[in-house]
């Protein structure tokens, strides 16, 4: 498996996972957890912005990998397919994999406040664009 394809499984491996300290945070709290919604109305969850904040920034961490993941995956595969890899594609899914578990780590635990969160966003959509640019330069 290429260094790419092996950033992109870890990169699905967090997105997968992001959403369990949310749950935790959820079903540990006092107001807003799953116990105050009525039994009967399943029809919306609870409200992220009622938790406590490093679960509503846990719930806005598991959101802002997903929206950033999937053109990741898109262009990795692409890459993968037309058989493109070169010193750009692997520093920059590997740089992408570490901004990411960087950024939900800052975001949840709130250590990762302006302007460091979006500098990390930022620096991970550099690096899918320049996984982008190095597929067209083919």
């Amino acid at each position: 498996m290429s260094v790419e394809l092996t950033y992109l499984t870890m990169t699905a491996l967090l997105a997968a996972s992001l959403w369990i300290p949310y749950i935790v945070g959820v079903n540990t709290s006092e107001s807003g957890s799953a116990a105050d919604i009525d039994s009967k109305d399943f029809s919306r969850p609870a409200d992220p912005s009622l938790q406590r904040p490093w679960v509503h920034r846990a719930y806005r961490a598991h959101l802002n990998l997903l929206e950033q993941f999937v053109p990741f995956a898109v262009l990795i595969l692409l890459a993968h397919h037309l058989g493109v890899s070169t010193w750009v594609t692997i520093w920059a899914a590997a740089l992408f994999f570490w901004l990411r578990v960087a950024h939900a780590v800052g975001m949840i635990t709130g250590l990762a406040g302006l302007p460091a969160r979006p500098i990390i966003f930022t620096l991970a959509w550099v690096c899918v664009v320049a996984i982008g640019v190095q597929i067209l330069l083919v």
